[in-house]
């Protein structure tokens, strides 16, 4: 009995695989661009949620009838969302105020390796 009808597989278990093994590696480098995504992203939400705030707190002015209860809630909302604003711009302006006197660019995240002799 022959087995000359079969298919012939290839097996690449024992093949040297080039270009795989410095590619695609995690890096310091990596790090720095996974920070600037996570700043980006959660400053990108925090402007999103802060205008919801202040659009809800909107409506809920629109619609609060005269109800005093609602304004207060209308007006603690809208109050709560300016907070807000307030505290990342002073967080942003601490920040370029860190770099003047200092001369350190802290808005700008970067890693520095040394070189290996």
């Amino acid at each position: 009995m022959t087995f000359h009808h079969l298919p012939s597989f290839i097996v690449h278990a024992a093949d040297q695989w080039t270009g795989t093994q410095s590619e695609n590696v995690a890096t310091f480098a990596s790090l720095e661009s996974l920070f600037k995504n996570i700043v980006s992203a959660v400053t990108a939400i925090v402007g999103v949620a802060l205008f919801i705030m202040i659009l809800v707190s909107g409506f809920s002015f629109l619609f609060s009838a005269g109800d005093p209860k609602k304004l207060e809630q209308a007006r603690g909302t809208f109050t709560n969302a300016i907070i807000g604003l307030v505290v990342i711009v002073c967080a942003y302006l601490i920040l370029l105020i860190i770099k003047v006197f200092t001369g350190v660019d802290v808005t700008h995240f970067h890693i520095s390796i040394p070189n290996n002799p």
